[in-house]
């Protein structure tokens, strides 16, 4: 029985020193293990938040590149806007430009046909003309000379720009003052004549008493004599000036000192 006791001691005892020795060796065995475990891990777990880091800076570079397209994009189409709207403008600048061209270009066309209309328009034409007789020492008008005036008038009242010259002379006879004052009766007879009855404007209306200058008739003879004492009344008119500015004139159907 003791030596079975001691046997089973000594069995046990063995037992225990080989299951020490076991937990030993596999504690050992597997410390390095564990430790590289846990290394790897560790290694693992920095890799892991390393690569998240990367991802979220790529995420970070891809969103700021995406911002940055769709802001480089919004800058091209509002550029691309803007040019459209400056070519809009230059067009209509353009056309703008040649309209005031062409109304300048008229405009000036039209300005140097006024001018050359300007420029003659103070060139009166003699449109008729009429010799009033008086009798010897007379200045009142006669029958046939109120009939030469009546018709004068009556193709002077349709002009729009003309004046009447009224040329008084006498014949030889008497002093040269004598037949001044004379000449200027006769003048003044005929204005009277014209403005009150024909109503002819007193202001187009010139008038001069010249005697005995400028004789129809150098003769001393009776003949001679008479046909110097006269009125002279001459119509000028500018109604061409008119006619070339677009006014139309009477003028063509009036009886001319060439065609009398």
């Amino acid at each position: 029985m003791r030596v079975f006791l001691a046997t089973t001691c000594i069995v046990t005892a063995a037992l225990v020193a080989s299951g020490c020795a076991t937990k030993k060796y596999v504690r050992n065995t597997t410390a390095p293990v564990q430790a590289k475990v846990d290394q790897v891990g560790e290694q693992t777990t920095h890799n892991g938040q390393q690569i998240e880091e990367t991802r979220n800076q790529v995420k970070q570079v891809d969103e700021k590149a995406t911002n940055g397209i769709s802001a480089a994009s919004e800058r091209a189409a509002t550029a691309d806007q803007h040019a459209a709207t400056a070519d809009q403008h230059a067009g209509e600048a353009m056309a703008s430009a040649n309209q005031a061209k062409q109304v300048g270009d008229q405009n000036t066309q039209a300005l140097e046909g006024l001018r050359s209309v300007i420029s003659n328009i103070d060139d009166f034409k003699l449109q008729t003309s009429a010799a009033v007789p008086f009798k010897f020492n007379k200045y009142a008008l006669t029958d046939d000379g109120k009939a030469d005036l009546d018709k004068l008038a009556g193709e002077v009242k349709s002009d729009k720009r003309f004046f009447i010259a009224v040329e008084g002379y006498t014949d030889s006879t008497g002093s040269k003052a004598y037949n001044t004052e004379l000449s200027r009766k006769r003048a003044d007879a005929v204005v009277t004549y014209l403005v009150a009855k024909h109503e002819i404007p007193i202001y187009r209306i010139h008038t001069i008493g010249l005697g005995e200058e400028k004789p129809i008739d150098e003769a001393h003879n009776r003949e001679a004599r008479a046909k110097n004492r006269r009125v002279e009344v001459k119509v000028f008119t500018a109604d061409q000036v008119t006619a070339a500015l677009g006014t139309p004139t009477n003028s063509a159907n009036r009886t001319t000192p060439e065609g009398k």
